[in-house]
């Protein structure tokens, strides 16, 4: 769920903004505009740094290949249970 804000409202609420989206981060960003239209976007620290890291893995071909194999292993039945990837890996 994404809010908007007017960047004369951020401007007054810019030092309680950064509870507001810690305390509610279903908000996800804020959209801020300018005469109506979206020109900047605000949103915590966690969800700036998950984002980057979605796009860095979502980038990496290599590994996006072998996360669709594991998905597609696991669609065909072939995976393996939790507690024998335990053993396997003698955790």
């Amino acid at each position: 769920m994404s809010k908007t804000m007017a960047m004369v409202d951020v401007r007054r609420n810019l030092t309680r903004l950064p509870e507001q989206l810690s305390d509610s981060p279903e908000t996800g960003a804020i959209a801020v505009t300018r005469r109506g239209k979206p020109v900047l976007a605000l949103m915590s620290w966690d969800l700036y740094e998950a984002i980057l890291e979605t796009m860095e893995i979502m980038g990496d071909e290599d590994l996006m290949m072998s996360i669709r194999q594991g998905v597609k292993e696991i669609q065909e039945g072939k995976g393996i249970s939790w507690e024998e990837a335990q053993k396997e890996l003698n955790l």
